[in-house]
């Protein structure tokens, strides 16, 4: 394992808010929830994110391979404690893997791989998308209360930069669409103006001749204003 420097869970927090959506994707936001995680909790060892849609599960951020391959035993295996937090939004510690009845060809995994104790934290990401945030420590009973306490906080503040992040997507497809339409409602209202000046007709005349044309060449209305624009620029 690589060291990295303890920070204080309240800079952790404050990181998380500061989170710039406009210079970042989703992918990038669940990164730095799981590096803040291993970063700002006290034993961690590595820190991952799953994602759940229906029956599909991934890795989404891991601040390490270790936190990989566990997730990934657990989708194999089709369960463990990841996809139990995420499938109820709700905590699951285990203080000690050699006494873990649950999940048994994963936890001999997973003490096979060094780890001994682990905290998942169910995680609402969306209306149709679940998720967890996932802790492993080589330490048996290394999540006290104290601990639970501060990964669900942590899991509270990464809710919302997930959420926003969904909403920042929403508005930026929605901004993308609409500049879209302005673009294309511009190119038709030129397509007019040309039909207008060359037929000396009335604007819903020329819309009629754009709307004709469409019909009987089975194309797009704006892809034939496009042609047409295009066309008069040539000339």
């Amino acid at each position: 394992m690589t060291d990295v420097p303890f920070i204080d869970p309240t800079d952790a927090f404050a990181a998380l808010g500061r989170i710039k959506l406009s210079e970042t994707d989703l992918g990038g936001v669940l990164q730095k929830v799981a590096d803040l995680a291993k970063r700002a909790i006290a034993g961690v060892e590595e820190a991952s994110v799953t994602l759940v849609r229906g029956k599909d599960a991934h890795t989404a951020a891991f601040s390490g391979d270790l936190a990989l391959i566990l997730d990934e035993w657990q989708y194999r295996e089709g369960g463990g404690p990841c996809l139990d937090a995420a499938a109820a939004s709700e905590t699951l510690l285990v203080r000690d893997l050699t006494g873990e009845q649950r999940w048994p060809v994963y936890i001999a995994q997973a003490l096979e791989s060094g780890v001994r104790s682990s905290l998942s934290v169910g995680l609402p990401v969306h209306e149709s998308v679940t998720g967890a945030l996932n802790l492993y420590a080589r330490k048996p009973d290394n999540f006290d209360q104290d601990a639970v306490v501060l990964a669900q906080t942590f899991s509270g503040y990464a809710a919302i930069a997930l959420a926003n992040a969904h909403l920042y997507d929403a508005t930026a497809s929605l901004a993308q669409h609409l500049q879209a339409a302005m673009e294309h409602r511009a190119v038709i209202e030129q397509a007019k103006g040309i039909i207008m000046a060359e037929r000396h007709c009335t604007p819903e005349e020329a819309f009629t001749i754009l709307s004709r044309l469409s019909q009987t060449t089975n194309r797009k209305l704006r892809d034939i204003a496009t042609d047409l624009v295009t066309g008069a620029h040539r000339r």
